[in-house]
């Protein structure tokens, strides 16, 4: 697959299973995601690769976070079941740093470009992957519990593996619906 029909085409693909990303396919992953644009090279983002036991470990975070927010009693069950979607979850964090000409919004947007080009890498070694947010990424509990201070952010939860099935084509959108012309 050559680097247009990949970006041009890219969807995201919620049924997966294993085998995740490992080896070298992992390594070109984690490679794609350190060359995100990153304005006066920062590097304002960090990675958790969680499979296995991590995913478990994850997914108790999450039950803790459903119970601790109130959830109701079929979301809390759901909760820890949760990661074990795709058989790797990379979480996207940031990793702010002070810099007068390069805001946070600028970092975390580097940070999500990251995601970006690790599901871009994936797909390009004939993995799938699904970028997820939700209640979890904007929950202390959860952040706590990954490591990540309180001064940053979870961006997502890189779901990865391989496609369960075919997800079929996406709609196609037309340009002109989206871009204009300043002239």
């Amino acid at each position: 697959m050559d680097a247009l029909e990949l970006v041009i085409n890219r969807r995201s693909q919620p049924r997966l299973t294993a085998p995740a990303p490992a080896g070298e396919a992992l390594h070109n992953i984690k490679r794609a995601a350190l060359r995100a644009p990153d304005h006066a090279a920062l590097k304002p983002w960090r990675f958790i690769v969680c499979e296995g036991k991590g995913l478990d470990k994850l997914g108790a975070l999450f039950e803790q976070s459903a119970i601790d927010n109130d959830k109701t009693e079929r979301e809390i069950q759901r909760a820890p079941q949760l990661p074990t979607r795709a058989p790797m979850i990379i979480v996207i964090t940031t990793a702010y740093q002070e810099h007068e000409k390069v805001p946070q919004v600028e970092q975390f947007a580097s940070a999500s470009c990251a995601a970006m080009a690790m599901q871009m890498a994936a797909v390009a070694q004939g993995f799938q992957g699904m970028w997820r947010t939700g209640d979890y990424a904007h929950c202390n509990i959860v952040k706590e519990g990954l490591g990540v201070s309180a001064d940053n952010e979870i961006v997502g939860f890189l779901y990865l593996g391989t496609p369960a099935q075919d997800a079929g084509p996406k709609p196609e959108l037309e340009p002109q619906d989206y871009f204009t012309v300043f002239a």
